[in-house]
C-alpha cells in the first residue's frame, strides 16, 4: 500500500472516529474543597492525563499569569473570556477520570450569578461552545498523532520489505555463487579424475619399463655368461 492510499484511508477513518467521538457537554455539581459547587462538563473519550496537560496548557496560554493549579484544581480570578462574557470572571475547573474517558469541568462565576442551564443560558450557550471546541481539537490533535504513527509504521514497513527484497537478492546471488562453485567443483573433479587416470596410465607404462629392463638385464647377463665361457676357450 502506497502512502497516499495510506493517507486517505486514514482521513476517512479520521471522519468516522470524529463522528463517533462526541463531546457531549452536561449541567453537573462538583465539591471543591468540600464546597459544592455548579458547573459544566464536557465528556472526551480521551486518556486523562493528556486533556489535563492540554487543558492547562490552553488555559496557561490564553491566560498567563492566571492561572493557579493546586493538585488539580485550577483557578483563574479576574479574567475575561470573549466567548462567554465581556466582564471579568472566576473560574475554577478540574479533569477527572470518567467511565467512559475523560470530563473536563468548570464553574463560572460571573460575578451577577453562576454559569447555568437555566439561570445564564446565553453565558452557557458560550461555555459550552468554548469547551467543545477544545474536544475537537483535542480529537484532532489526537488523530493528527495517529497519522503520524501510521506514517511512521508505513515508512518501517517499506524499509522492512526493502530489507526483506535485499535479503532476497543477496540469498538469490548466494545461490548463483554455489552453482557455479558447484560447476567449478565438477570441472576440478574431472579434471582430478583425467589426472589420476593419467597417473594409473604411468604407473602401467612403468610397469612395463621396468618389465623390459629386467629383461635387458637377463640378456646383458647371458651375453656376459658367453664372453666369459669364449674367454675359458681360449687356448
Amino acid at each position: 500500500m502506497n502512502r497516499k492510499i495510506l493517507l486517505v484511508l486514514l482521513l476517512v477513518l479520521a471522519g468516522l472516529r470524529v463522528s463517533a467521538q462526541r463531546s457531549p457537554v452536561d449541567e453537573a455539581d462538583m465539591s471543591i474543597n468540600n464546597i459544592p459547587r455548579k458547573g459544566q462538563r464536557v465528556s472526551l473519550q480521551l486518556d486523562n492525563k493528556r486533556v489535563e496537560t492540554s487543558w492547562v496548557k490552553q488555559l496557561t496560554e490564553q491566560f498567563p499569569g492566571k492561572v493557579k493549579n493546586n493538585k488539580g484544581v485550577v483557578t483563574m480570578d479576574g479574567v475575561v473570556i470573549p466567548e462567554i462574557s465581556a466582564t471579568p470572571v472566576r473560574v475554577i475547573s478540574r479533569v477527572d477520570a470518567l467511565p467512559t474517558g475523560t470530563g473536563v469541568w468548570w464553574s463560572i462565576d460571573l460575578g451577577n450569578a453562576y454559569l447555568g442551564r437555566e439561570s445564564t443560558p446565553s453565558q452557557w450557550k458560550a461555555a459550552e461552545k468554548y469547551l467543545k471546541d477544545f474536544a475537537r481539537s483535542m480529537y484532532r490533535e489526537d488523530l493528527m498523532a495517529q497519522i503520524a504513527d501510521a506514517e511512521k509504521a508505513l515508512v518501517n514497513s517499506q524499509n522492512n520489505n526493502m530489507s526483506v527484497i535485499e535479503k532476497s537478492n543477496t540469498i538469490k546471488k548466494d545461490i548463483e555463487k554455489n552453482k557455479a562453485r558447484k560447476i567449478e567443483i565438477q570441472q576440478m573433479l574431472a579434471a582430478n579424475a583425467a589426472e589420476l587416470q593419467q597417473f594409473n596410465n604411468m604407473i602401467d607404462t612403468n610397469l612395463k619399463e621396468q618389465e623390459a629392463a629386467r629383461a635387458d638385464i637377463v640378456n646383458m647377463r647371458v651375453a656376459l655368461e658367453a664372453v666369459k665361457e669364449r674367454m675359458t676357450k681360449i687356448e
